[in-house]
């Protein structure tokens, strides 16, 4: 036990500096600004910046309606450069993206296909899932069907029977077998990306559960769930609500109500993951921009702010491995939810909008 806990601290130990470390390799020069540096870890960009002196150029692929398809690297548009006409907007509504200008000398944005600091994080990600997961079956199908699974394998078949059995079987109801594979899969690839965007170093550190776009093609995915599983009932509490019928006709508006209840769920899914991991991977940013706020305020208030940062950073640190757990746990669990409640059976004394 005691050799445990020593490998945890020194692992602690070895995280930590790398930590501060990439902060600190952020291009010197004038004062530094704290806003600048959070938004720039936590935003998509075209490249991955590992140091100030390595970085990893990512693919830009775009099609411009007057030149046609474009391939390059982003290693030329770094710094502000311009290829072709292309480079990357400072203000305004296309800021951080990639544009060209009009002939009226106005930016306007090409078809982008390029690949991301996010969408390579995601590969990734996936990568190391269905290695997993690949790696788990195998022990299976090696092993006899007594035997006992231990280590990384026994962990992942307890996390698989939990989320099976405390969530997707009491939430989808009866045949919740059938919406097992999805919600599984959403489960894992939310927590993976959870702790990967945690990790201070190469491949993680990428906030993919922290951009919208990733959290709303998720919650279109439930919603498609949600939809095409609703059952007779699920579309009649819609469409014709057991409600007075002038709430109904000539006016319809309780059909309206119902229609924006369908779509405010997978908003609710959407801006609770967004919110939540963005939420986090700012405080803790923030916690470490403390140490180098605070050099030219004396030696004994940046001691004690180094202290007061590095605490609660690793404070917050665990609090964020809880919550990526949690944060899958709920986008599943609602998902769940959400689909058992389109595939209820009406109540047996209720028929054609009438309680007997």
């Amino acid at each position: 036990m005691q050799k445990k806990i020593n490998r945890r601290l020194i692992l602690l130990m070895m995280i930590l500096p790398v930590s501060a470390w990439t902060f600190a390799s952020e291009p010197a020069g004038g004062k530094m600004n704290p806003k600048e540096i959070i938004f720039n870890h936590i935003q998509d960009a075209y490249w991955w910046h590992i140091t100030n002196r390595i970085s990893i150029y990512l693919p830009v692929i775009l099609y411009s309606s007057t030149g046609g398809l474009h391939v390059f690297s982003s290693s030329r548009i770094d710094h502000g450069d311009r290829y072709k006409g292309f480079f990357i907007s400072t203000e305004g509504k296309y800021a951080g993206k990639i544009v060209e200008l009009n002939s009226a000398g106005e930016e306007i944005r090409p078809v982008d296909l390029s690949l991301t600091k996010i969408a390579v994080a995601i590969i990734i990600n996936s990568a190391i899932m269905l290695i997993l997961f690949l790696s788990v079956a195998r022990w299976y199908k090696r092993k006899p069907g007594h035997a006992v699974p231990g280590g990384l394998v026994g962990a992942v078949e307890m996390l698989v029977m939990s989320i099976e059995e405390e969530v997707i079987r009491k939430g989808a109801g009866k045949d919740y077998a059938r919406y097992s594979p999805y919600l599984l899969t959403v489960f894992f690839f939310i927590f993976i990306n959870n702790l990967m965007g945690l990790v201070p170093f190469f491949p993680g550190g990428a906030n993919v559960t922290g951009n919208i776009s990733v959290t709303l093609v998720l919650a279109v995915c439930t919603m498609l769930a949600i939809n095409l599983s609703g059952n007779r009932e699920y579309w009649k509490e819609i469409f014709w609500p057991d409600v007075p019928l002038w709430m109904k006709v000539p006016v319809p508006l309780m059909p309206v109500i119902e229609l924006f209840g369908v779509l405010s769920k997978p908003f609710a899914l959407t801006i609770r993951l967004f919110a939540n991991i963005t939420a986090g991977h700012a405080v803790i940013l923030a916690l470490t921009c403390l140490v180098f706020i605070t050099v030219q305020m004396g030696a004994a208030i940046h001691t004690g702010m180094t202290l007061f940062s590095v605490l609660l950073s690793v404070f917050m640190s665990f609090l964020e491995i809880l919550v990526a757990y949690i944060q899958a746990y709920v986008f599943t669990m609602l998902s769940a939810v959400f689909i058992g409640l389109a595939r209820r059976e009406g109540h047996p004394g209720r028929k054609m909008g009438k309680t007997i």
